[in-house]
């Protein structure tokens, strides 16, 4: 019954996620991935607990590899951000020639 639970529960957060996020307007999506990649270093924080806390050799193994995803998740968030975000910057017309042709 458990199973069942946990797939209905998983089928619902699929869904749900996919239509939140097709609708949200594109100015909102920086800020967002800002707040996902904040949510993603609470993660690594719980997946460096669970790598040191020396349990179960298995529970080592599976903390390790999950900060390694996670500081992987973080760091690609935050390059995408920052290249989303330069896309708004004002590009320099002044060159070289001071701004002449």
């Amino acid at each position: 019954m458990e199973a069942v639970f946990l797939a209905f529960v998983l089928m619902l957060s699929i869904f749900l996620g996919f239509e939140l996020i097709s609708k949200v307007p594109a100015t909102l999506h920086t800020p967002l991935m800002s707040g996902a990649n904040a949510i993603s270093g609470v993660t690594l924080v719980g997946a460096l607990g669970s790598a040191g806390a020396g349990i179960d050799g298995v529970a080592t193994i599976l903390g390790t590899l999950a900060v390694a995803f996670a500081t992987i998740n973080v760091v690609g968030g935050y390059m995408v951000t920052d290249r989303m975000l330069s896309m708004f910057k004002k590009k320099d017309t002044s060159g070289p020639a001071g701004g002449r042709s």
